[in-house]
């Protein structure tokens, strides 16, 4: 059943439309008896009869985010808008956010190009009492582009440049324009993505929208309007309210009136504050506006409403109706999680003929609820729908009852927001990958150099674009822009310079080998366990019960596509005959430990014990409470061991598991000891495996050969390890956060006692926790202190590394336990303290540390469903070095959780390979950097998989990427094959194209590659086409075993390798090659030079006539 559905039902019902009319008529309109989503609903069909334009206002921003939400699954996207309000925080007048100014002249832009369109706005006061520019001024200085007029480009370069828009070489955000060619992009201050204007002489021929991200066309538009920023261009203008700009006929609905007009005035005399005091400070001289021409007071709010028709509709009610129904909705009732009280009451409903929906945002929470179902009561019936709504509601008149899934599970529900998009988000991430001038990289045959720009070489009278290294002793290589695979930005863990390689030596192969040879013997050690692993044999789970089902549907976030597939993964692994070894890797609070809570409770629903291991005695209480509160209402028994334990506890716990009394037993390393004896082990969790000593890893390979095994870490493993390592663990990787978490508001300040007071007093006051970071041991008491005495009444702990173990833990326990309000620590915090109830994190000399430290560290907040906030204190920003002011705001633009995972996601790549592979390894990868490392690891398993492991990898598919690693082909020509300057004319972003063209692997790719590119810059020039024509050359070289094909004065030259091996000279692909000659003994000559075979092929002066000669000679392709 679709959400629209829901709408159709009540859209038949005359009492409704009789409503509906009757809103359209009287001035004033109570409705009572309203609950759950039922506003949104109600409101949604009221739109889709009248077809005219409805403002709602809801108490505050957070409501209406919801309200729009609850929208969005019943009436198109484009009706949509909602109102904001332009500053951060209410009534703090400096700090204002631009992307709700945007949003606001958006609103007031779609108002006006299109009145006869109704319109839904949805609002709040805080976002009313502010004016807006009046209309006919916002009407003159509208420009309007149409489809298939004229328009100079001149004439647009100085209209944009005149409303404050800045001309770039791309566009990434509001207000920049960029003209190339025939082709102008244009941010405009009123729209969500930029515009695309192509021109064909001075006629528009087509105009689209793109996303600022890839730069590429996402859809096509008659027409666009731009506005000048309002902000700044048109503040001299008059303003009016924003009710003296919506169309007469327009329907206001409140929840509460009353509240509004407070609000109202509670903003308008903040403003009038602020007004006296500028006016104090400056004594009193003239200024262009007063508060009442910016802001609106509760007496002109409420003329002005007296023009419109309002309906109130929340359960404070104010205004006298004309006319009052009760609609008599009642709210979801709560279930707790209690299905068998769920089934009866919807069952109930069933007897008395009443639709049933249950609405869930991801179908895979409706088909678990449907298997509980079937077990509890297979009669019951009910229909899916795949919406979001807030609430659920009940309707007797109506006959329907509509519950909601988050509810039903007792979760969290979060608004989805539109994403807003900044150019700096964009901009870090394709930093961190391009390359500048002067940056290290590394060539896989030559080694580590400096990249020194691109050049333009001329060849035989031809240009040619070429990358410049330069090396040691200032010996220049220039190379060529088909071989970009094989040079790699170097990044390593350390910031310091490698050293930099000569050319011409043997010191960079070496190294190479000697790498190869270690990483190899790495990969055999790895291999050798999983093949041993294979053979041994294990127990085969039985498939899931419904008490499973009933386990994971009750979760309190929704599943994330990866935690879903990591658990079928780790579920699949359990119920097959050989033992289970599955690491799953993923980032903090991506959820992690939900998989090994299912994971657990499958083994205990086996009639198996699980032993899940941590690396410290915090931890072991924390995941024993996490256990304990997730399998509360099933039949599962769980205790934990850890030193704070009494030897007649632990002598206790040693009997009850050794009788199978303990179905699952949490512990740190202890549990591993000989003296613990489980009467029937199953499955085997370990945490951050990494942290272990070796002696404990090896006790834990012994118990792991029969038994099944699931490692979770955190450090992230590279993705691309993943491959490389296949044969040695089966990988899970959870990248994606969890999607109703809230972002962590991140703020930068000026280290202030009273932004300190006001973050502390704030959270205490919410009942929460917070910590402070502070990394000097030396004076952490003094901050203490400090904290004391901004907040006499918050109780203070102290935890650092330098002191006893005993104590920290003490002084940790008690913060967890709730004694603490505030914790003062260094950064030790960043390993792992998981507490719900710690929301906000200040972390004081903020540029002292790396970004993934501050990463870690904030993800110790916004665990659970309160907001979080986190204050990043440093120095005055001019005291700050440009690096560290760089990382504090790329922080606080990365507020959601996944982001920061991506930021981290550079050094913690290399950190990640270090403890996968051992110590030693890092030292390799600062040798020779992160890229090449991989590609000799990749290389070295792909021959173990050849040669000494050939039959434990039979089934697999990789002798192509086997081949595919060794094969290359270098082309060499004196044509002209280059992306003209004078087509893209950024080096960077050409650097970027060449790289990009370098890596494609297919057809589709590169027609994919070519079309982006006319899109972005218009045709393509003879030059590029010819520069795409010569990567299917190389494609079609390498299938006939070519290492190097020349094109100079008209010859074709393709080299033949000598390590050609007697296979190849024997098969069909050289029988066609040879074919080929001998049937045109004129053009082409084969001869033997220093080991290696060349055949050459004459007249040929083109790059597709080489082609066309390597398609013949390929015996495969049919012509």
């Amino acid at each position: 059943m679709e959400a629209k559905e829901i709408l159709k039902h009540f859209a038949k019902s005359d009492m409704i439309q009789a409503i509906s009319g009757s809103i359209m008529k009287n001035s004033t309109v109570r409705l009572k008896g309203m609950a759950g989503s039922f506003d949104a609903v109600f409101s949604a069909v009221h739109a889709s009869i009248q077809k005219k334009t409805n403002i709602f206002i809801l108490h505050d921003k957070e409501e209406a985010n919801y309200f729009l939400n609850d929208l969005r699954n019943f009436l198109p996207e484009e009706q949509l808008l909602l109102f904001p309000s332009s500053y951060k925080k209410p009534y703090q007048f400096e700090a204002t956010e631009n992307a709700n100014i945007l949003q606001r002249a958006e609103v007031l832009n779609q108002i006006i190009s299109q009145p006869d369109e109704p319109h839904q706005v949805i609002t709040y006061p805080d976002a009313l009492y502010e004016k807006v520019i009046n209309k006919r001024s916002l009407q003159d200085n509208t420009f309007v582009a149409t489809r298939g007029e004229k328009l100079d480009i001149e004439f647009l370069t100085e209209l944009l440049t005149s409303y404050d828009f800045e001309r770039t070489d791309f566009v990434y955000e509001a207000g920049q324009f960029a003209v190339r060619g025939g082709i102008i992009d244009i941010y405009s201050f009123a729209h969500d993505y930029p515009y695309r204007l192509e021109l064909f002489g001075d006629e528009i021929e087509s105009i689209r929208e793109f996303d600022p991200e890839s730069q590429l066309s996402s859809k096509t538009l008659k027409v666009v309007t731009l506005i000048p920023n309002v902000q700044t261009r048109l503040l001299k203008e008059e303003r009016q309210s924003f009710f003296e700009f919506i169309p007469k006929d327009t329907v206001i609905w409140m929840k509460d009136y009353r509240e509004t007009l407070d609000l109202i005035e509670k903003g308008f005399l903040k403003a009038v504050d602020s007004f006296d005091q500028i006016m104090r400070v400056s004594g009193y001289t003239q200024v262009i506006f007063k508060p009442i021409d910016l802001f609106d007071s509760e007496k002109s709010f409420d003329q002005l409403l007296k023009r419109f028709h309002k309906v109130e509709f929340g359960n404070r009610f104010y205004l006298k109706p004309d006319d009052e129904y009760n609609l008599g909705i009642r709210p979801q009732p709560h279930f707790h999680k209690n299905f068998n009280l769920l089934a009866e009451d919807l069952f109930q409903y069933q007897v008395k003929n009443f639709e049933k929906i249950i609405t869930a945002e991801s179908f895979k929470q409706l088909e678990r609820l449907e298997s509980i179902f079937k077990e509890i009561n297979p009669e019951l019936q009910f229909s899916g729908v795949g919406a979001s709504l807030r609430e659920g509601f009940i309707d007797d008149h109506h006959e329907l009852v509509c519950y909601t899934d988050h509810q039903i599970f007792d979760r969290f529900h979060q608004y989805k927001a539109k994403e807003k998009f900044s150019k700096s988000k964009s901009l870090t991430l394709r930093e961190l990958k391009t390359m500048q001038p002067g940056d290290y990289v590394v060539h896989i045959d030559y080694g580590v150099g400096r990249f020194a720009g691109l050049d333009t070489v001329d060849v035989n009278g031809n240009k040619q674009e070429a990358l410049r290294l330069i090396y040691r002793d200032d010996d220049l290589l220039y190379v060529s822009i088909h071989s970009l695979h094989k040079v790699s930005k170097y990044s390593s863990k350390d910031s310091e310079p490698p050293s930099i390689s000569k050319l011409g030596t043997q010191d960079w192969e070496n190294k190479k080998k000697k790498v190869k040879k270690k990483v190899k013997d790495i990969a055999k050690d790895l291999i050798n366990l999983y093949a041993k692993r294979k053979a041994a044999p294990g127990f085969a789970y039985p498939d899931d019960s419904y008490l499973q089902d009933e386990l994971e549907s009750s979760f309190l976030y929704q599943d994330t596509p990866d935690q879903a597939l990591a658990t079928e993964d780790v579920k699949k692994d359990m119920q097959q005959g050989h033992p289970m070894d599955r690491l799953v890797c993923g980032d903090v609070g991506f959820g992690k430990t939900e998989i090994a809570i299912r994971a657990a409770f499958k083994a205990v629903d086996g009639g198996k014990q699980v032993a899940v291991l941590v690396p410290t005695t915090i931890l072991a209480m924390q995941h024993y409470h996490t256990f304990a509160s997730r399998l509360a209402d099933f039949p599962v028994g769980i205790d934990y061991i850890n030193r704070f334990k009494t030897t007649k506890e632990i002598n206790d716990v040693k009997k009850k598991v050794k009788e199978g009394k303990i179905d699952i037993l949490i512990g740190t390393h202890r549990i591993v000891n000989k003296d613990i004896e489980f009467k029937d082990l199953g499955l085997m969790i370990i945490d951050e495996e990494q942290k272990f000593g070796v002696k404990v890893k090896d006790q834990l390979k012994e118990m792991r050969v029969n038994v099944d095994a699931l490692t979770l870490t955190a450090t992230p493993i590279p993705r691309t390890l993943h491959f490389s390592l296949m044969g040695a663990r089966d990988l899970s990787i959870i990248s994606t956060p969890p999607p109703n978490r809230r972002p962590v508001t991140t703020e930068i300040h000026d280290f202030n006692e009273e932004i300190i007071r006001d973050a502390v007093s704030h959270e205490l006051r919410r009942g929460g926790q917070v910590f402070v970071v502070h990394n000097r041991v030396g004076d952490i008491e003094q901050i203490g202190n400090i904290i004391l005495r901004l907040v006499p009444d918050a109780k203070i702990g102290i935890a650092h590394g330098q002191m006893d173990g005993k104590q920290l833990e003490k002084v940790m326990l008690k913060f967890i336990e709730g004694e603490y309000d505030v914790l003062v620590s260094t950064n030790i915090i960043e390993s792992g303290l998981d507490i719900p109830n710690a929301n906000t994190i200040i972390i004081n000399r903020a540029h002292m540390f790396g970004l993934s430290d501050l990463h870690q560290m904030r993800g110790r907040v916004g665990r659970s469903n309160t907001k979080a906030y986190c204050y990043l204190l440093t120095p005055p920003s001019s005291a700050l070095s440009a690096d560290s002011r760089k990382r504090l705001t790329t922080l606080e633009e990365f507020s959601d959780l996944g982001d920061g995972f991506k930021v981290a996601m550079r050094d913690l790549d290399i950190r990640g390979a270090g403890n996968l592979l051992g110590a030693e390894q890092s030292g390799f990868v600062n040798d020779m950097g992160f890229e090449v490392y991989h590609k000799i690891l990749d290389e070295a398993v792909a021959e173990l998989k050849e040669t000494e492991f050939k039959e434990l990898f039979q089934d697999e598919m990789d002798h192509q990427k086997f081949h595919a690693i060794k094969e290359e082909c270098v082309i060499e020509t004196d044509l002209e094959i280059l992306i003209p300057q004078d087509y893209v004319s950024n080096i960077s972003e050409r650097l970027n194209l060449y790289s990009k063209m370098d890596n494609l692997k297919t057809e589709a790719e590169l027609e994919q590659f070519i079309a982006g590119m006319q899109d972005r810059f218009g045709p393509l020039p003879d030059a590029a086409e010819d520069l795409m024509a010569s990567v299917r050359l190389r494609w079609a070289a390498i299938k006939l075993g070519f290492e190097k094909v020349s094109i100079k004065n008209e010859v074709m030259r393709c080299y033949l390798s000598d390590s050609r091996d007697e296979k190849y000279f024997q098969s069909d692909i050289f029988g066609g090659i040879l074919q080929y000659v001998q049937s045109m003994p004129r053009r082409c000559a084969m001869k033997d030079q220093k080991k290696k075979l060349i055949i050459s092929v004459k007249e040929i002066s083109e790059i597709d006539e080489a082609l066309e000669v390597l398609n013949q000679m390929d015996s495969t392709v049919s012509v």
